[in-house]
């Protein structure tokens, strides 16, 4: 029987010793740990989730050297669950929608991510300013649903417009017509008596 090689002597040129099975298996763990997130979406995942989790230093390697110091900042977030939505890029600037729910209380706006040094980063000091004009959203979507209402209303409230004015318009011809005839043929002017203290 003839015996075979490992696959690992022909590529280490030595037989396959423990210290370097071990120097190879830990050099597959470093460069799996390196691993980084490489795409917008993948970006704000990594760093939302970290901040969920309470491990501030991950997330602050996820933004921007800028506003590191700001993630440093941030309080927990906890019980919270993250979602992503659309996703735009423009060059080297990057938004990813980003829904937070926290005790059934609902969150949602643009991270801002820009590319540093050919990696994603989130800049967070727009993102921040993007989280504070939220309650703004708010109030302009409940008066677009006002509007949608007064809408439906309106729409509703047609019908019966409509009929007021066939009926108006009914009403306004039958007196036009009236007061053609009474040009036509006029009524003569009543006779007048005269005052009696006249002269």
């Amino acid at each position: 029987m003839a015996k075979t090689k490992p696959a690992f002597t022909a590529f280490a040129g030595k037989s396959n010793s423990p210290a370097l099975l071990a120097g190879l298996f830990g050099l597959l763990l470093i460069l799996s740990g390196c691993q980084t997130a490489t795409n917008p979406e993948e970006v704000t995942t990594v760093f939302w989730e970290a901040l969920i989790h309470g491990d501030i230093d991950s997330a602050k390697k996820q933004a921007t050297k800028e506003t590191q110091q700001l993630v440093g900042k941030q309080q927990s977030i906890d019980n919270s669950s993250l979602r992503t939505g659309q996703i735009t890029i423009n060059g080297l600037d990057a938004t990813v929608e980003t829904i937070i729910t926290q005790n059934d209380k609902t969150l949602s706006f643009n991270t801002v991510l820009f590319k540093e040094n050919d990696h994603w980063k989130v800049d967070y000091q727009h993102t921040l300013i993007n989280i504070s004009n939220e309650p703004f959203s708010g109030i302009i979507r409940s008066l677009q649903n006002i509007g949608d209402i007064f809408n439906k209303q309106l729409e509703q409230q047609i019908p019966l417009i409509e009929k007021e004015i066939d009926s108006f318009g009914e009403e306004l011809n039958r007196q036009l017509e009236e007061f053609k005839r009474n040009l036509e043929n006029p009524k003569p002017p009543e006779k007048q008596q005269p005052y009696r203290d006249t002269i």
